[in-house]
């Protein structure tokens, strides 16, 4: 049975003396958030990941020489100690191996941890100590070139990676040269050897992804043209195809980018977020596979960096970065997929949600 009482964890852009990473309880059945408390010590902490074992929390300081005169980092924290006035909750943290680190992925053991560094074009490998602290770097690999985009694509920019579902191959979107980076990976090493390369659109920008739940399919958000390609996935080779483009926005839309994506726990709908146009636009799935928009909607926030579905799949979290807060949206069977917001939390500078099953 669902543990109807979740904690909720939310980083954010804060600087290390002001709170970056905070707590709350959410009760999947009214959808109330209660603040639990929040823990300072980090610059930037932009992108957060929980280990499935409950205990540690992962996050990124995304900071680059250029800007800030250090490069960027990543941290281990204990959860338990997230919000207490006693102990920190920092284990340690590693030189992330580039500018700007960006998104993390954790491997199907929880051994390895893997950083997307989007200001240097790297990534980079961290194994994941018995308690929970991060060691040295086990791989660090530097991707090379640049797409039509003179702005955006003047050189690589890792913006995250996932690992294929039977943790065999890592895949890595890079938003400056339009690929996906396939890796073989070394579950017991911790190593990357190079695989296959898949292009994207010219000037499209993949950066994020996501595997369907149940179906051979990823898909994957494109930042710069604010569409979603749906590729069929044969396991065996780790073999992509696109099969689908989709545009996440309605016709006369003001310029926008597209950040976040998820399935939802069922695999019946897509999600992504648009920024700018500040929406979460809502695909369902037919019989064949094919998926067509079902709806934008709006965030009622300004920003949606990234967002996060309840595990029961009835509400929707999103982080809007510009505007400070989450905003709760309800997920409405029907075709308008998702109604107006129904509570706000502030957040100063909120990037990114992850649920944690922590509350009996």
């Amino acid at each position: 049975m669902t543990n109807s009482r979740y904690t909720v964890y939310v980083g954010s852009y804060a600087t290390p003396d002001a709170p970056g990473i905070h707590a709350f309880t959410f009760d999947m059945t009214t959808g109330i958030l209660t603040a639990k408390g929040s823990s300072a010590g980090i610059a930037h902490p932009s992108f957060i990941l929980a280990h499935p074992n409950q205990r540690w929390l992962y996050a990124v300081s995304e900071q680059s020489e250029q800007v800030d005169g250090k490069a960027g980092a990543v941290w281990g924290l204990a959860l338990d100690n997230i919000g207490a006035q006693a102990t920190s909750p920092l284990l340690n943290s590693q030189a992330s191996g580039g500018n700007w680190p960006c998104h993390l992925a954790l491997d199907a053991s929880g051994k390895w941890l893997v950083v997307s560094n989007y200001g240097s074009g790297t990534v980079a490998v961290f194994p994941i100590q018995d308690d929970g602290s991060l060691g040295a770097m086990s791989e660090h690999i530097q991707h090379h070139g640049s797409g039509p985009n003179p702005e955006r694509q003047e050189g690589p920019h890792a913006h995250s990676a996932t690992f294929t579902p039977d943790n065999r191959f890592l895949i890595v979107a890079d938003l400056g040269i339009d690929q996906l980076v396939i890796y073989a990976f070394d579950p017991v090493k911790g190593t990357l050897k190079a695989h296959a390369q898949v292009h994207a659109r010219p000037g499209a920008g993949p950066r994020h992804m996501a595997f369907h739940p149940q179906r051979p399919q990823l898909a994957v958000a494109c930042e710069l043209d604010n569409t979603i390609v749906i590729y069929d996935y044969t396991v065996e080779d780790c073999h992509l195809e696109a099969r689908q483009v989709l545009e996440t926005l309605p016709s006369g839309a003001p310029e926008s980018a597209v950040a976040d994506i998820h399935f939802a726990p069922s695999g019946e709908r897509l999600y992504v977020s648009n920024r700018g146009h500040n929406s979460i636009a809502a695909f369902a799935v037919a019989p064949d596979g094919e998926w067509q928009r079902l709806a934008t909607s709006p965030t009622g926030g300004n920003w949606p960096r990234n967002f996060a579905l309840a595990p029961n799949g009835r509400f929707l979290l999103v982080a809007n970065q510009y505007s400070g807060e989450i905003t709760l949206l309800p997920v409405i069977e029907s075709e308008q997929a998702l109604g107006e917001p129904m509570a706000r939390v502030a957040v100063p500078g909120a990037s990114c949600i992850q649920f944690v099953s922590r509350e009996s």
